[in-house]
Parts: C-alpha cells; sequence; structure tokens
C-alpha cells in the first residue's frame, strides 16, 4: 500500500476501532501467479502489540489450502472529497480526491480443524455478531446437527506480523480546507461520509466547527 508519511497511522488503537466498526475483512492470497481473495467475519483481540484475528472458511475454499504470507485489509470508512468545498480551490487549483480509512495486515495464518477449536470458534463468532442484532442464536456443540455442520469448514488464527495503517484525512491541506471538508461530510446523508468527518474531528481540532 502506497502510504505517505502524513496519512500513517502508528497508533494500534486506531485498528481497536476500525475492526470492532468493520469486522467483515478481505484475506488475500496468491495461488501461483494470481492473487486470490476471501471476504470473511473475523473476530479480534489485542494484548500490547500482539494482534490476534480469528475466522474461518468453507472448506471447499481453495485458499485454505494457500500457503505462505497473506495480506487482511480492515476497510474504514471512506467518503469523496469536492474541490468545491476548499476556501483556496481557485488559487490553489485543487482537484477531487477521496479520503478514508483503511488497515492492511502481513502474516501467515494458521489453519486448523478441529472439532472443539471449530465449535468454540464458532460459538463465539454468533456471540459477537448476534448481539449486535438483538438476536440470540447459539451454537450448541451437544446437537449432532449443529456439531456436523463443522465438517464444512476450515478455521485460521492470524497474527500479523506488519501492520500498516492508513488514515488520508486532508492532513495534507490547510486548516481552513480541513475544517471545510469535515463540514461538508457531516452535513451528508451518508453514514460513510459522515464517519469520515467524526474520524478528522477527533485526530484535528483545526477540523471541528469551532477549530482554530
Amino acid at each position: 500500500m502506497y502510504l505517505p508519511r502524513a496519512f500513517a497511522e502508528t497508533d494500534l488503537t486506531a485498528l481497536d476501532a476500525l475492526i470492532d466498526a468493520a469486522p467483515f475483512v478481505t484475506l488475500v492470497s496468491v495461488d501461483g501467479d494470481a492473487p486470490f481473495a476471501s471476504h470473511l467475519p473475523v473476530l479480534y483481540r489485542r494484548d500490547g502489540d500482539r494482534v490476534l484475528i480469528e475466522g474461518h472458511w468453507a472448506r471447499p475454499n481453495p485458499q485454505v489450502g494457500h500457503a505462505g504470507r497473506m495480506l487482511m485489509i480492515v476497510h474504514g470508512p471512506h467518503a469523496y472529497v469536492s474541490p468545491a468545498v476548499y476556501p483556496d480551490k481557485e488559487t490553489a487549483a485543487r482537484v477531487p480526491t477521496w479520503n478514508y480509512a483503511i488497515a492492511h495486515l502481513h502474516g501467515v495464518p494458521e489453519v486448523f480443524d478441529d472439532g472443539e477449536a471449530l465449535g468454540d470458534l464458532v460459538d463465539r463468532l454468533s456471540r459477537r455478531f448476534e448481539a449486535g442484532v438483538g438476536r440470540d442464536w447459539r451454537f450448541d456443540m451437544a446437537r449432532d446437527d449443529h456439531r456436523g455442520q463443522l465438517r464444512g469448514i476450515a478455521g485460521f488464527r492470524f497474527v500479523p506480523t506488519r501492520i500498516d495503517l492508513k488514515f488520508k484525512l486532508s492532513q495534507n491541506h490547510p486548516p481552513a480546507n480541513r475544517r471545510a471538508v469535515a463540514d461538508d461530510l457531516a452535513a451528508r446523508d451518508d453514514a460513510d461520509a459522515q464517519a469520515v468527518a467524526a474520524l478528522m474531528r477527533a485526530r484535528d481540532p483545526s477540523a471541528s466547527p469551532h477549530g482554530p
């Protein structure tokens, strides 16, 4: 990922928030000379600098058999930025751009197919995501029909050895431009645009409505 210094984020609490808001990731591997991508819900936890991400594939997914390093992409909010909102749009000849937050995690997944471990993973996944929609379905390891479903999946544990966080939030613009962009995004009827505005204001007082 192209990562100019102005947009690089090093605080892992930013990753915590990003994946908590969007725990549906893209996992990219290379099979021969061709890239291959899977899109997967995951569980995340961090202890200091150590990050653990867990999930599973459908067992027929070819990625189960791919070896070596993989790239996991955590997708954050993103929004189009029109040059029309910049106070200096004419004098600086501003052009359109896109603001966004994203994470690239590099590592080698540990694949597992142990029934007890898979059952525990599915149980924790269901608890995490059922709670988010106000439902209460649970995986029950004691049920033969639930336990039998585990034959159709393969689990993974992913401990990234490199984490790149890119928060492109108009940091390369003067304060008046940053404030104008945040105001414009916050006023849109678009959840992603509003989330980008919130990130801008949280990281940069000059982007707030009462900033300097």
